[in-house]
């Protein structure tokens, strides 16, 4: 498998049915998670959250709270950041959902895209990385879903991301341990 944790998180797979569901009782027994609470989850430091906040990548918390929604665009861009920089990610996230501050012209919610996205990288543990077969898995999870294109090609790009992101890790261990010798 890519990874054994929830993409953008500190937290172990489990067999639910799709990944923000894990979140759902947190978000509901807190009223929204406090930053300190978001930086648990994500090993992310308030800076970094602030910043995205600040820049306008992630919505503004509400009463010093974070939401679904709120939650949803900190993993995706988490997941992503090993291969892409920050205003990548945010092109990416604003070419599926327009402005991060207006919910009416998001084409899927943050959490909902999320969900795609972890079901596309479970769907490829094991499977060869090319075109074709990302094409077949992005294809497969977005069977029951509108606005296919700009989905499909944004969770492609995403998977990509991803996968990459993780190859560039292991690059940079093996590179640390050839250089110890």
């Amino acid at each position: 498998m890519f990874t054994d944790k929830i993409p953008g998180t500190n937290i172990k797979y489990t067999d639910t049915h799709d990944a923000f569901s894990v979140f759902r009782p947190m978000l509901e027994m807190t009223g929204g998670l406090s930053l300190g609470q978001l930086c648990k989850i994500t090993d992310l430091t308030p800076t970094t959250i602030q910043n995205w906040v600040k820049r306008g990548y992630v919505p503004k918390p509400e009463n010093k709270k974070y939401y679904e929604r709120h939650l949803g665009r900190v993993l995706l861009i988490s997941s992503l950041r090993d291969c892409m920089n920050i205003e990548e990610i945010g092109e990416l996230m604003s070419l599926i959902n327009g402005d991060t501050d207006d919910e009416s012209d998001d084409i899927i919610s943050e959490s909902g895209l999320y969900d795609l996205f972890c079901k596309a990288i479970k769907e490829m543990d094991g499977k060869t990385i090319d075109d074709k077969t990302i094409d077949g898995v992005v294809k497969k999870i977005l069977k029951n879903i509108d606005n296919k294109d700009r989905l499909s090609y944004a969770l492609k790009v995403m998977v990509y991301a991803f996968i990459s992101g993780n190859c560039l890790k292991h690059i940079k261990l093996n590179l640390t341990e050839l250089r110890k010798g």
